[in-house]
């Protein structure tokens, strides 16, 4: 591997050539500040934060495009570099809503850190601000530009990541600012609520629609029952937002503080209807590959992709699996078979999922998902980061919580479900109980070769004398190539699983903000990813129909996965939508 050698503050550093003085600066142990730059989403030099001095170089460089040269004397902290980021993050507030203390990113801002940082003036340059109408429409995300800084980290992870391209610079000049075409609102456009564009955002210009003050109402009226349930992924992010480190495992804390909220307040564990998801869809797989049905199937659980697929490659719609995301079968179990159990009229409760993602916010609302036309099956759809402000407003010592198991029925689920929240997690839950439907002999757990980070894995399986063909992706732009090979036949699959997210539900539009420090120079999915593989390997029941939950329900209602009860619960359809609107 070629090197070149260099200076920063006087320190040598040895670096591959090809970096830039940014990530040469950190090898060197120095951190330059960033607003625009976000690892493998955008780098473009725009915001001038990362501005050092060189020497033989006229003017100052941009670090995060900049290369490291041989023989290049980098200095990142002269005068004229303070004060060049001074005044670029004073102008940079000249124009920014400034009401930090009732903003969500307040205290986890990355503008706001650095404005600390450098001593700005706040209020040096006074200008007129621009006032735009906060865009509040769709039943996910709000936008509010009068907080942008234009560093297009957004439209880079929608674009470049996604490939979806919804938002982007409008006008020029003074005038210029993000959003969708003709300035319309995101629910009047294609996006598909994934919520990369708001863990890319530094500030707070890109939030997710809360619904906490509806779940405070619920808890606080005597004639409801408030029932949580949590996804997989959260356990193994939740901590990070009370100071934990990145992969702790949270679990018994978490269902500690939900049980805290409320005295009418129950919390169950998603990860039991993962298990449910797996028993239908692996099912549905060997009746597909068996029946000469439509096939590769596609996983169904993310609702960001499915919506991706309905709106860009209609085509494939018989391809998804007809089988409910968890947190629909969650909302549907517990206004069906839980409220008959328990004689509770479903009126009387309120269906709570706490969730990794923004789009299944949207997917709560979908009428498709109705197992009573009356109601929707989940009221409300919290991400990771409204469920650490509830457990912050109610004073609660997140850390200092004793472990506590999830409340009965629903309180324990098996590895298969665990893993849903890492990409290739729900293929190999479903390659476990789908190899043991074929093949009752078959032994093998660990589906080693669909995990890990590379973009496409793929994998061959013999099993009862059929080949089983599979792919694993994550991330709206991988999954448009995959599609795009598929459909011109240069790809053969029984069972795809896409999710929308880049790493799958650890690295959700919905999960903990993360600091720029982090996202830049941390592989944070993998340490979350690795909090549930380690559940997983540790956990007593690996494959998921050997849950006695889920024997339990089996027997009591749905009496065998495809019956008419179950599929009137657990099975849903899609629409075919408009590339032009939502």
């Amino acid at each position: 591997m070629e090197t070149v050698h260099l200076k920063i503050n006087n320190i040598p550093v040895e670096v591959p050539k090809g970096y830039t003085i940014l990530q040469a600066a950190k090898e060197a142990g120095i951190e330059i500040p960033t607003l625009c730059y976000l690892k493998d989403i955008n780098c473009i030099g725009a915001c001038r934060v990362c501005m050092v001095e060189a020497k033989n170089r006229r003017g100052l460089l941009a670090a995060c495009v900049y290369p490291a040269e041989e023989g290049l004397e980098v200095f990142t902290n002269t005068p004229a570099v303070i004060k060049s980021r001074k005044t670029t993050l004073e102008l940079l507030l000249s124009t920014h809503n400034k009401k930090c203390l009732s903003c969500v990113r307040n205290q986890n801002c990355e503008l706001q850190k650095l404005a600390a940082e450098y001593g700005v003036d706040e209020d040096r340059f006074q200008t007129e601000e621009p006032i735009y109408e906060i865009d509040d429409l769709s039943p996910y995300i709000v936008r509010d530009n009068n907080k942008c800084i234009n560093c297009m980290r957004c439209v880079a992870a929608c674009k470049n990541v996604q490939s979806i391209s919804v938002i982007g610079a409008i006008k020029r000049g003074f005038a210029a600012h993000v959003g969708s075409a003709f300035d319309k609102s995101l629910d009047n456009a294609p996006c598909v609520g994934c919520g990369q564009c708001v863990v890319s955002c530094p500030v707070g210009a890109l939030t997710e629609k809360s619904q906490e003050d509806k779940v405070w109402e619920a808890i606080a009226d005597p004639t409801k029952k408030v029932l949580f349930f949590t996804a997989p992924s959260i356990k193994a992010t939740l901590g990070e937002a009370f100071g934990m480190p990145i992969g702790t495992n949270v679990e018994g804390k978490m269902a500690a503080a939900i049980k805290r909220l409320g005295e009418n307040v129950k919390a169950f564990n998603m990860d039991f209807t993962a298990d449910l998801t797996i028993i239908e869809e692996a099912n549905e797989l060997v009746e597909r590959i068996k029946t000469g049905g439509t096939l590769p199937m596609f996983t169904s659980c993310c609702p960001g992709w499915v919506k991706f697929v309905e709106h860009y490659y209609p085509e494939f719609i018989p391809n998804l699996s007809t089988c409910k995301s968890p947190q629909a079968m969650f909302g549907a179990v517990l206004k069906g078979y839980y409220c008959e159990k328990n004689g509770i009229d479903p009126k009387d409760v309120f269906v709570v999922s706490v969730i990794p993602c923004t789009a299944k916010k949207f997917e709560a609302t979908r009428p498709q998902l109705r197992s009573n036309p009356e109601f929707d099956d989940v009221d409300v759809a919290l991400t990771t980061r409204e469920l650490a402000r509830m457990i912050k407003r109610a004073g609660l010592d997140f850390a200092s919580l004793p472990d506590e198991d999830f409340d009965a029925p629903f309180n324990k689920a098996t590895g298969g479900g665990i893993i849903f929240g890492a990409t290739g997690g729900v293929l190999e839950a479903a390659l476990r109980t789908a190899a043991r439907i074929l093949d009752g002999k078959f032994e093998k757990v660990d589906f080693e070769e669909v995990r890990g980070p590379e973009v496409v894995r793929e994998a061959t399986y013999e099993v009862a004398g059929v080949t089983v063909k599979v792919a694993v992706t994550s991330g709206l732009g991988n999954a448009r190539k995959l599609l795009e090979k598929i459909k011109k036949g240069e790809a053969d699959y029984n069972m795809v699983e896409i999710m929308a997210c880049p790493g799958g539900c650890i690295n959700g539009g919905g999960q903990p903000t993360r600091s720029d420090s982090v996202s830049n120079y941390v592989d944070f999915k993998a340490l979350r990813s690795k909090a549930l593989y380690d559940q997983d390997k540790n956990s007593e029941l690996r494959v998921c129909d050997d849950s006695p939950i889920i024997k339990m329900i089996y027997d009591e209602y749905f009496e065998a996965p495809g019956k008419e009860k179950a599929h009137h619960y657990l099975h849903t359809s899609y629409v075919a939508r408009s590339k032009n609107y939502t």
